[in-house]
């Protein structure tokens, strides 16, 4: 009978928190980036790929694309675009909460409305960062949400 996905997500935050700072054993978060611009997902693998132990296991470029690669690769962690082409990602947000309400979600988004922000909260996501931020405080705000925090940037 295989695991939860819970238990395996537990697992392996488990394995981050215990390791040594000298352990030979590295457990890399895998992130699911789903944006409907290639150039964004490019951008945003080479950003979050300059850490060390993080990667990023998947792409979609529309919100429909983004739950279907949340069912086939289970995620640690997914950074979604709200405009995307078939389903919005607020729609896809919603559905993937319902089906893992545990891997968390970071909107990254061109839009800055109080709206979209207190709507991304109703949903459940975990953190909101526009697209106008700079790289670290994206980085930041993956590392909160990963580390199970919200995160929404003002």
């Amino acid at each position: 009978m295989p695991f939860p996905l819970e238990i395996l997500g537990y697992v392996r935050n488990s394995l981050y928190r215990h390791l040594k700072a000298d352990s030979p054993i590295v457990v890399a978060m895998r992130i699911l980036v789903a944006d409907d611009h290639e150039a964004v997902r490019r951008g945003l693998r080479a950003l979050l790929e300059t850490q060390e132990q993080w990667k990023v296991c998947g792409e979609a470029d529309n919100g429909r694309d983004a739950v279907e690669k949340t069912k086939e690769l289970k995620p640690d962690m997914i950074i979604l675009d709200i405009s995307m082409p078939t389903l919005s990602g607020f729609g896809a947000a919603r559905l993937i909460k319902e089906l893992y309400p545990h891997i968390p979600i970071l909107v990254y988004s061109m839009h800055r409305s109080q709206a979209f922000v207190e709507e991304a909260r109703r949903i459940g996501v975990n953190g909101y960062v526009s697209k106008s931020e700079d790289g670290p405080t994206l980085l930041m705000a993956v590392d909160a949400v990963h580390n199970r925090r919200s995160f929404f940037a003002a």
